[in-house]
């Protein structure tokens, strides 16, 4: 019994490693067009030399899509109530006919699940495209780093909040 539950710690710790790891190499692939074994190895590399950047910027974004959901879900949530309760008959402008109801918790509640299921969706979206800004932001500092004249592709604003500074050439 124990050795099935540290098989279980085990897998279960691999695949939450193969998921990360698979991720990162789509963007990596997506951005220099290498093959997936060798943008597996820049994308991880890259991420563990910026390990305390990757770490906050993890939690702050994990901590904000919580409340992305958080806020998405108890709207939903309040609104079915007072639909399914009867409370907005007489505020609506709209020719709606509000159902009848006993047991108004029951719908209520599975509005709340799905609304919970279908945010989870759409901010894993929102998740995918920061883990990508932030890779290209990671290749930009690298590319850059070290040059004469660095020609840097981040925002002003990232790069005043960063104090990194652009040399002006002709170009500019």
């Amino acid at each position: 019994k124990i050795i099935m539950c540290c098989c279980k710690c085990f897998f279960w710790c691999l695949e939450k490693f193969l998921k990360f790891i698979n991720r990162n190499a789509y963007i990596i692939t997506a951005s220099y067009g290498y093959n997936f074994c060798r943008s597996a190895r820049e994308a991880f590399s890259l991420i563990t030399r910026n390990m305390v950047r990757a770490a906050v910027l993890d939690k702050v974004t994990d901590f904000l899509l919580f409340m992305g959901k958080l806020v998405v879900v108890g709207s939903v949530t309040v609104l079915a109530f007072y639909v399914f309760s009867g409370k907005l008959d007489g505020e609506v402008p709209l020719d709606l006919a509000t159902p009848k109801l006993n047991y108004y918790f029951v719908p209520v509640i599975i509005i709340a699940i799905s609304a919970y299921m279908i945010s989870s969706c759409f901010f894993s979206v929102f998740s995918m495209a920061v883990d990508t800004l932030f890779l290209c932001f990671l290749l930009d500092l690298e590319k850059n780093d070290g040059e004469e004249n660095p020609h840097y592709h981040m925002s002003k604003n990232l790069m005043k909040i960063l104090n990194i500074k652009q040399k002006k050439t002709k170009e500019n």
